[in-house]
């Protein structure tokens, strides 16, 4: 019997030991990975690098992008996480190449090719099916379509900002005016993902943001527009409890409420799009933020629920939910950061990423492992680190 104890103890102590040199491999890890952040300057080569990786992965095929994305998720969400990619991807190249202005010209035709890759008929398709209508056929119509369009136009009004040509004015004059025009026919402002769903703000958030920047770009055209959203935003549509502008609104006879929950991971998003439109409020939506989801516990991020503990779940737009942390919640929030100035918690933020995505470089490119299973988390936090204030850029 005393045999049997001390066997059994030591096996304890073997498999303690084993845990004990594995948090301490990978807290080194995180001390490698992370040496040189929190400087644009610093970070100037691993930014670089996986930028490098993103293209390589990106810029290809339509298809090849979408047989990237995970299979199990249905032809929906391939879809949509496709757009996103490249959205978020040309996002983060058009913020190097303000960044890093000796990229410019490459960056320019990066850019170029992952808005073919969006317009390609294989990435609209997942549109098309919801509302049976190709988007680009229907630009003239009624549909909303408003996903879609607000990320191309936000791709276009990118590669416009650093000096692309006009080789896709027709189409940013189309769908931009598609997009104010359906808008200001909705009587709530707000336009449908998709039929019959809840509106989805930060879907809503980005055709603003693409329509502030068609403004800037064009004397002022559509700002009316964006001005009556972001009004209507903080008079109606703050939940009262956190003070942050709602995840979801119901529409029913033309009158508007607050769908619950408020989500971290949407109110990240929703903060950084502000932030890109309206600084001073996206400070506002950031501090409320940090009041209701911050988590400081064991390692920074954002939870995704405020008023609740949700130990282990699963959400398709948060991620796998750990101890309450919101994978996509915490990676938007690198961009609120980022944004709003807010370097220090941004930098507990990229080790809380490297902690949990672990990079790896070859060959001139860097990456999360995470990467080969979710590529646009990649996209998402080079955009999001990569996302300087105007007046450090």
């Amino acid at each position: 019997m005393l045999n049997v104890t001390h066997k059994t103890k030591k096996r304890v102590w073997i498999i303690l030991s084993v845990i004990v040199l594995l948090v301490g491999a990978k807290c080194c890890w995180v001390k490698c990975a992370t040496t040189g952040q929190g400087s644009f300057e610093g970070e100037k080569k691993e930014i670089v690098r996986r930028a490098n990786y993103l293209t390589a992965k990106v810029a290809t095929s339509p298809q090849q992008l979408l047989d990237e994305m995970p299979s199990g998720i249905g032809t929906q969400f391939q879809g949509e996480w496709a757009l996103y990619t490249c959205s978020m991807t040309c996002a983060a190249l058009a913020n190097i190449a303000t960044l890093y202005p000796q990229n410019k010209e490459t960056v320019i035709k990066f850019i170029g090719q992952i808005i073919d890759i969006a317009m390609s008929e294989e990435i609209r398709e997942y549109d098309k099916l919801r509302w049976g209508q190709d988007p680009l056929v229907g630009l003239n119509g009624n549909q909303s379509h408003i996903s879609y369009y607000s990320h191309l136009a936000w791709m276009i009004s990118r590669y416009k900002q650093i000096g692309g040509d006009g080789k896709y004015d027709d189409l940013y004059h189309s769908l931009c005016k598609a997009m104010n025009r359906r808008i200001r026919q909705s009587k709530s402002l707000n336009l449908p993902t998709y039929p019959g769903e809840y509106i989805y703000i930060p879907d809503m958030l980005v055709a603003i943001v693409a329509l502030a920047n068609y403004s800037n770009q064009y004397d002022g055209k559509y700002s009316t527009t964006v001005n009556m959203w972001v009004e209507r935003a903080k008079k109606e549509w703050i939940d009262k409890e956190t003070g942050l502008v709602a995840s979801f609104l119901e529409v029913y006879n033309d009158s508007i409420r607050i769908v619950l929950p408020v989500k971290g991971s949407y109110s990240a998003l929703n903060c950084y799009y502000l932030s890109l439109v309206d600084p001073e409020f996206a400070k506002e939506q950031y501090d409320c933020l940090m009041k209701n989801y911050k988590q400081g516990f064991l390692f920074a991020g954002i939870k995704e629920y405020h008023d609740r503990t949700c130990l282990f779940g699963m959400d398709i737009d948060a991620g796998p939910i750990i101890f309450n942390l919101s994978p996509s919640g915490t990676a938007f929030a690198i961009g609120c950061a980022t944004s709003l100035d807010d370097m220090e918690f941004r930098n507990k933020l990229l080790k809380t990423a490297e902690l949990g995505g672990s990079t790896v470089t070859w060959f001139g490119k860097s990456h999360y492992l995470l990467a080969n299973l979710a590529l646009v988390g990649e996209a998402i936090v080079l955009a999001m680190r990569t996302s300087a204030p105007q007046t450090r850029m």
